[in-house]
C-alpha cells in the first residue's frame, strides 16, 4: 500500500492563492499602447473621440485631444499645453489596462477665454513624446 501526501488545508489554500496570483499577472498587458493616432477638436463623443475635428479655435471653445489606441496595453499619457512658448497646462491619464481599441482624452479650458494665438498640445507616452499638435484660437 502506497501512503499519499495530502496538502494540510493552510497550505492548500496558500497554493490556491499562489496560483491565483500568478495567473493575473501573466494576463496583465505588459506592452505599450499602440497607438493609431492623436486627434483634435472642439467636441467629444461618448467613447471619448474627438466628434468636431478642428485645429482652429475660439477664445470660448474648450480644446479637445483624444488618442486613440488598438490592442491590449497599458501605460501613461500625458498631454503638455503651451503658449507662447510656455507651459499652461499638462495632465496625466494612466492606463492600466486597453483590451482593444479605446480613446484616452484631454482637454483645457479658459473660463475668461484663450488668448487669440498659436498653442501646441504635445502627447507623451510612458515619457517619451509621440506627437505635437499645433492648435490656433483666432478672435
Amino acid at each position: 500500500m502506497v501512503r499519499k501526501k495530502l496538502l494540510t488545508p493552510r497550505a492548500l489554500v496558500a497554493v490556491t492563492i499562489l496560483s491565483v496570483l500568478a495567473g493575473a499577472i501573466a494576463c496583465r498587458p505588459r506592452d505599450p499602447l499602440k497607438i493609431k493616432t492623436i486627434q483634435t477638436g472642439r467636441t467629444l463623443n461618448s467613447d471619448n473621440s474627438v466628434g468636431t475635428h478642428t485645429m482652429r479655435f475660439k477664445p470660448d471653445d474648450t480644446m479637445f485631444v483624444a488618442v486613440l489606441t488598438e490592442g491590449r496595453g497599458a501605460g501613461t499619457f500625458v498631454a503638455r499645453w503651451m503658449y507662447a512658448g510656455r507651459l499652461v497646462n499638462e495632465e496625466t491619464r494612466k492606463v492600466s489596462s486597453y483590451a482593444d481599441h479605446a480613446a484616452t482624452e484631454f482637454h483645457i479650458k479658459n473660463s475668461s477665454g484663450f488668448p487669440a494665438g498659436d498653442y501646441t498640445v504635445e502627447i507623451l507616452q510612458d515619457g517619451k513624446s509621440i506627437g505635437i499638435r499645433n492648435l490656433r484660437v483666432d478672435k
